[in-house]
């Protein structure tokens, strides 16, 4: 998009009135914070009706009111919700199976089979604790990773140029970004040359897209080639990234792996129920003793559960955690492990977004006298 000449007088007249008051920064002093108007879209109003917006100049915001906005906005981050330990290691317990081996449990204790107590409890304990030990681990390595990868920004903040992290720029912010940053929030760019930005975490594209001033570019973008001023008009889950992220964590679904457990917990407490209901009718028409109608039903409901599956699958899918980890590849939940290992055909047409999206030379095809050397040079200067 090219800039008109209305929108190259205002930055002009702007920068030469940088020390002048917005009159939306006299209403951020009076009401306490600029609120950029959600009915019109910032990435596409004219540059000067952005800085009015966002209360902000050429000149950026003071670092006093860069926290003011880090408050009112929050970080510049996605939000994650963070599940309770506690409430995490009782979810193993809870479902289908863990219900049987714990009314197994329970009956072993009311008839006093504590051979039986102590084996059931064990597995359903090791279970659970395989399951939260592998999980918990993962999230450590996840932080971790996420700590190292953390990025910092060059923001124009009382006159000079500071390099905060990224979580903490906010809307009205002056940038500078330069050839391989990560573009940490959707901004407009401001005069300069064209830049070649690099969004195809965002549309799947591989080849980078050319960004002139004016125009807007996204969180999670990378600079290929150029160097540029930007205008940061949203940040964290007000982003175009942060709102597509917002949307998948709100996604919930359930793995094949799941469904097939949940299938075979579902058909074993019927079953149970009904041998037990039936075993509770013939016991009470030949008129036997209570006590001997619950060992009936304990050695039925036994039986009928498979105690070590969920401790043998949890293993399982440990021991292919533990050995994706040997190979760089963290494994947040470990049905997930199951879930891609039950792909046949995995169908991209977007290769460069898979792969490091860079080309290697494969060996040269010469023919004569000519040499592979000959052929490079030749494909170079071409």
């Amino acid at each position: 998009m090219t800039l008109t000449s209305n929108e190259n007088a205002a930055r002009k007249h702007g920068r030469a009135r940088s020390h002048l008051r917005f009159p939306a920064a006299e209403a951020r002093e009076a009401g306490g914070g600029a609120t950029p108007d959600p009915g019109k879209d910032l990435k596409s109003l004219p540059l000067a009706d952005v800085q009015k917006q966002l209360g902000s100049s050429p000149d950026g915001v003071s670092e006093a009111e860069a926290q003011k906005r880090l408050l009112q906005y929050g970080p510049n981050e996605i939000a994650e919700e963070k599940t309770n330990a506690l409430l995490a290691l009782l979810s193993y317990f809870w479902g289908p199976i863990p219900w049987m081996i714990e009314a197994a449990v329970v009956l072993s204790a009311v008839l006093g089979h504590w051979a039986d107590f102590v084996i059931i409890l064990v597995l359903l304990v090791a279970n659970a604790g395989v399951g939260f030990s592998e999980e918990h681990q993962a999230g450590k390595a996840i932080a971790a990773l996420k700590a190292q990868l953390a990025i910092k920004a060059r923001v124009l903040r009382d006159g000079q140029w500071v390099t905060p992290p990224a979580s903490e720029l906010v809307p009205g912010d002056v940038i500078r970004m330069r050839t391989g940053d990560i573009v940490p929030a959707d901004a407009r760019l401001l005069e300069g040359d064209p830049v070649e930005v690099d969004q195809s975490a965002l549309t799947g594209e591989s080849l980078p897209a050319e960004k002139n001033p004016g125009e807007a570019v996204f969180s999670g973008s990378i600079i290929r080639q150029g160097e540029i001023g930007a205008l940061v008009y949203a940040t964290g889950t007000n982003t175009y990234f942060g709102k597509t992220a917002q949307l998948v964590s709100e996604a919930h679904t359930v793995s094949h792996f799941q469904r097939a457990v949940l299938r075979i917990g579902t058909y074993l407490i019927a079953l149970a129920l009904a041998l037990v209901g039936l075993i509770i009718a013939v016991s009470v028409l030949r008129g036997d003793a209570f006590l001997t109608t619950l060992q009936f039903a304990l050695v039925l409901t036994v039986a009928a559960i498979p105690v070590a599956m969920p401790t043998v699958l949890s293993v399982t899918m440990a021991v292919g955690a533990r050995l994706l980890a040997t190979k760089n590849a963290i494994v947040s939940r470990l049905v997930a492990i199951e879930e891609l290992a039950g792909v046949d055909v995995l169908c991209s047409d977007k290769t460069g977004t898979l792969t490091e999206n860079k080309l290697t030379l494969g060996d040269p095809f010469a023919l004569g006298d000519i040499t592979a050397d000959e052929v490079i040079l030749d494909a170079a200067l071409a």
